[in-house]
């Protein structure tokens, strides 16, 4: 969710930037764009299609989790020297870190469990288990958490509709994407861009 924000404001803000300065504002030109999709393609598979996620045992769903980052990581070096990527290659790195560590999951406090997992639900979980088949989080105690600062520790405010916990490695994820869109590729009016792909 916070990196779907960051999506639509950095989109937003580029394009009233680029308005503002007399240049039109295109979407950034992004090599071996492949490598999202084949990213995405794991995490589709081991948490948000039902019909495979339950398939799927946690072993199984971990190291899907970590092929993906990895992809992902893959991507943003190759594309390196757009602005912003270095941030969100720095985020991608910090949720692999923490989720390697802590066994192939990202760990969620159980404070920021209690602020926003429904407490009849939080009672049947056990510390080191999943929150559920969808999830990628793993509830435990801070002090049995290596790397704690980078764990999904914080939550969306109560009052939006749809809460969330995110890391610092989603932080920078999002910043870093919002830079890359805000910065766009601002072009001359009639002139056109291509890029490899």
């Amino acid at each position: 969710m916070i990196l779907l924000t960051a999506i639509a404001a950095g989109s937003l803000a580029g394009w009233g930037y680029a308005r503002w300065s007399g240049v039109t504002w295109q979407p950034p030109v992004f090599r071996a764009s492949w490598l999202v999709a084949l990213g995405f393609l794991p995490q589709l598979m081991a948490f948000y299609l039902p019909q495979t996620r339950r398939l799927l045992p946690d072993d199984l769903a971990s190291i899907s989790l970590i092929c993906s980052q990895l992809v992902l990581l893959v991507f943003t070096f190759v594309n390196r020297r757009l602005p912003g990527m270095s941030i969100l290659m720095l985020g991608l790195g910090c949720n692999l870190g923490v989720i390697v560590a802590n066994g192939g999951f990202m760990p969620l406090t159980v404070d920021a469990a209690v602020r926003l997992v429904d407490q009849t639900v939080l009672n049947t979980l056990a510390v080191g288990e999943r929150i559920s088949s969808a999830s990628k989080d793993i509830l435990l105690p801070e002090t049995q958490i290596l790397l704690p600062w980078l764990a999904d520790r914080f939550v969306s405010p109560p009052f939006q509709p749809y809460r969330f916990a995110f890391s610092l490695g989603d932080v920078l994820i999002a910043a870093g994407t919002f830079w890359l869109l805000l910065v766009g590729w601002p072009v001359a009016t009639g002139t056109t861009i291509s890029g490899d792909a």
